[in-house]
C-alpha cells in the first residue's frame, strides 16, 4: 500500500491535525507492511520516514502508534474481537490494521475523544480500504469505545 499524504485532503486550520491525520496515514502504512510480511517495526519505521511527505507528520504520535499497535497487537485485537463477524484472518490489512490503531488510540490517548478516534478511523478505511469497509469499522470501533471509555462513549 502506497500512502500519498498529499492525498489526505485539504490541510485544516491548526497544523497539529492535520500533521496527526498524517502521522495516522503513515502508521496505517506500516501496519499494513507489518501485517503482510511481519517485517521489524524499526525496519518499517526507517522505511515510511523516508517516504515523501513525511516530514510533515507528527513523528512521535506516528512512533508511538506503529510500535505500539505492533507491541500490543494481541491485546488489541481481544479489545474488538468481541465485536467482529468474522475471524481476524479474513479481515482486509486494511480494515485489521485500523482496528488496531482505533484501539491503540482508545488505549492511549484519552486526550482525543472517542468520536476523534472513530471519525479518523473511518476516513482512514473510506481513502484507503475497500467499498464499505468503514462502515465495518465505524460499527466495530463504536462498540469498542463503549467497553473501552463507557463514560465518555456512554453520554452520547
Amino acid at each position: 500500500m502506497n500512502v500519498d499524504p498529499r492525498g489526505a485532503g485539504p490541510a485544516r486550520a491548526g497544523g497539529s491535525r492535520n500533521a496527526r491525520r498524517r502521522a495516522r496515514e503513515f502508521a496505517l502504512q506500516g501496519l499494513y507492511e507489518w501485517l503482510l510480511s511481519a517485517e521489524n517495526a524499526g525496519v518499517i519505521e526507517a522505511h515510511i520516514a523516508e517516504s515523501p511527505g513525511f516530514g510533515h507528520a507528527d513523528r512521535e504520535h506516528f512512533r508511538g502508534m506503529l510500535h505500539g499497535a505492533i507491541d500490543e497487537a494481541e491485546a488489541l485485537r481481544e479489545d474488538f474481537t468481541p465485536y467482529i463477524d468474522r475471524g481476524i484472518a479474513t479481515l482486509s490489512p486494511v480494515e485489521h490494521a485500523v482496528l488496531l490503531l482505533g484501539a491503540y488510540e482508545f488505549r492511549h490517548h484519552p486526550e482525543i475523544p472517542y468520536r476523534v478516534v472513530i471519525n479518523e478511523a473511518v476516513e482512514l478505511t473510506k481513502t484507503f480500504g475497500g467499498t464499505d469497509g468503514y462502515k465495518y469499522v465505524n460499527g466495530v470501533l463504536d462498540r469498542v469505545a463503549l467497553r473501552l471509555r463507557p463514560l465518555e462513549a456512554g453520554r452520547r
